[in-house]
């Protein structure tokens, strides 16, 4: 992140989403990539981090056509560093799994802004709205 931190005047925006290519992570993966100007615009940088493995990222970035880095974490050590890794429930199912929410880091890497348990749909709105990015 150090290296994403020195390029973003604002800062940097994490995501973390549960798996590349299910409709819930492409909504949310494509609304970062067309809101990608603005966020740039007001000095933000963004990553996108999920278990998946790199193949399976490289292909989602490749058929979504998108324009920021995703980050492979299968051993989950990011996503529970940062809170997105942990109980969930679907369907009377208690299991872990990923939490979706996001981070956005100052330039020197404190937290200014953390949601999670976030919906796919629209969360890139709310984001920009929480950031004063919407007049």
């Amino acid at each position: 992140l150090s290296h994403l931190l020195a390029d973003a005047d604002k800062g940097v925006i994490v995501y973390f989403y549960p798996k590349a290519s299910t409709p819930g992570c492409t909504t949310e993966a494509c609304d970062f990539r067309d809101n990608l100007n603005t966020l740039r615009g007001a000095g933000y940088t963004v990553v996108g981090v999920s278990p998946d493995h790199l193949p399976a990222l490289e292909h989602f970035t490749e058929k979504q056509g998108l324009n920021f880095p995703l980050a492979s974490d299968p051993a989950h050590e990011v996503l529970e560093r940062w809170g997105a890794w942990g109980e969930k429930k679907n369907y009377g199912r208690t299991y872990e799994g990923v939490i979706r929410s996001t981070v956005v880091l100052d330039p020197d890497g404190t937290v200014a802004l953390a949601q999670y348990n976030v919906k796919a749909t629209g969360h890139v709105a709310r984001l920009r709205r929480d950031l004063g990015l919407d007049a």
